[in-house]
C-alpha cells in the first residue's frame, strides 16, 4: 500500500437526527465512527477536506482521524449522497487496528493493452473491485491484473486467476468472471446475417435442384408410359388388320 498517510480532523457533535438539516447549512457533513462494539461517535468534518479524503483513501486505504485529542485509524464503509444536489451527506468510518487484519474492497486494474481489444473485440468487465482481508499496512492501493490472455472470444479472467500479494487474503468467489471477451454486437449481427443468407442460398440451390430432377425423373417416366402405350396401340391394329 501507499506509504502517505491520510489524515482528517473531526468535530465532536451533539446535533443528531432531526437537527442535522442546520448543520449542513453550514457546510458541516455528518459523520460516524463505529468501534468494535463500542458506543458509536458522532462528529463532523467540513465537506471540501471530506471530498479530498474520500477521493484519496476511497474503500481500502487507511485514514488517520483525529476527533479532539483522540486519533484512530479507519476505513471509510458508507458514504451517502444526495441524489439531487450530488453533495455528501453523511459518512461512516469503522476503526480498526494496526496489529489486526481488516476487510477492505480493493479497485482492480488491467496492467498492460487487452489483445482482444485491439482485435476490434469486445470485453466486457464484471469486477471493478475485490474484497480483501489484511493487516492495515498490508492492504494494497490496488489490484493488478495481466490482461495478456485475453485474446479472443470465450477468453476470461477469474478471481482465482489473481496473483495474491503478500500478506493479504481474497475473500471474493474464486469463479466470479473479472473479464470476458465477447464479439462486438454489430459483428454479431453480421455474422447472423451471413448464416441465415447461407440458409437460404442452400434453400433455393440445393433442395429445388433435387425437386427439379425428382419431377424431370417423374416425366420421362410419364413419357416412357404414354410411348409403350403407343407401342401396344400400334401392335393391336396391326393384329386386327
Amino acid at each position: 500500500m501507499s506509504s502517505d498517510t491520510i489524515t482528517v480532523e473531526l468535530k465532536k457533535r451533539d446535533i443528531l437526527r432531526k437537527k442535522l438539516a442546520s448543520l449542513r447549512q453550514t457546510g458541516e457533513v455528518p459523520v460516524v465512527v463505529h468501534d468494535h462494539g463500542k458506543p458509536s461517535i458522532h462528529a463532523s468534518v467540513q465537506a471540501l477536506p471530506l471530498e479530498k479524503t474520500i477521493a484519496t483513501a476511497g474503500r481500502h486505504h487507511p485514514i488517520e482521524a483525529k476527533i479532539g485529542s483522540e486519533s484512530r485509524l479507519v476505513l471509510i464503509r458508507d458514504v451517502d449522497y444526495d441524489p439531487r444536489r450530488h453533495q455528501i451527506r453523511h459518512v461512516v468510518f469503522q476503526s480498526i487496528h494496526r496489529n489486526q487484519k481488516a476487510h477492505a474492497e480493493i479497485p482492480i486494474e488491467f496492467d498492460g493493452d487487452i489483445p482482444a481489444e485491439r482485435a476490434s473485440l469486445m470485453v466486457i468487465y464484471q469486477l471493478d473491485e475485490i474484497e480483501v482481508e489484511a493487516l492495515p499496512n498490508d492492504l494494497p492501493d490496488n489490484i493488478l491484473v495481466d490482461p495478456s490472455s485475453l485474446k479472443e472470444v470465450g477468453d476470461t479472467i477469474y478471481v482465482r486467476d489473481i496473483p495474491v500479494p503478500k500478506g493479504v487474503t481474497i475473500l471474493t468467489e474464486g469463479n466470479y468472471p473479472i473479464a470476458t471477451v465477447e464479439m462486438p454486437k454489430d459483428q454479431l449481427a453480421e455474422a447472423d446475417a451471413s448464416a441465415e443468407s447461407l440458409a437460404e442460398d442452400a434453400e433455393m440451390s440445393g433442395i429445388p435442384e433435387e425437386d427439379e430432377a425428382d419431377t424431370a425423373a417423374g416425366d420421362d417416366d410419364k413419357d416412357s408410359a404414354e410411348d409403350d402405350n403407343s407401342a401396344d396401340e400400334s401392335e393391336e391394329q396391326s393384329k386386327e388388320s
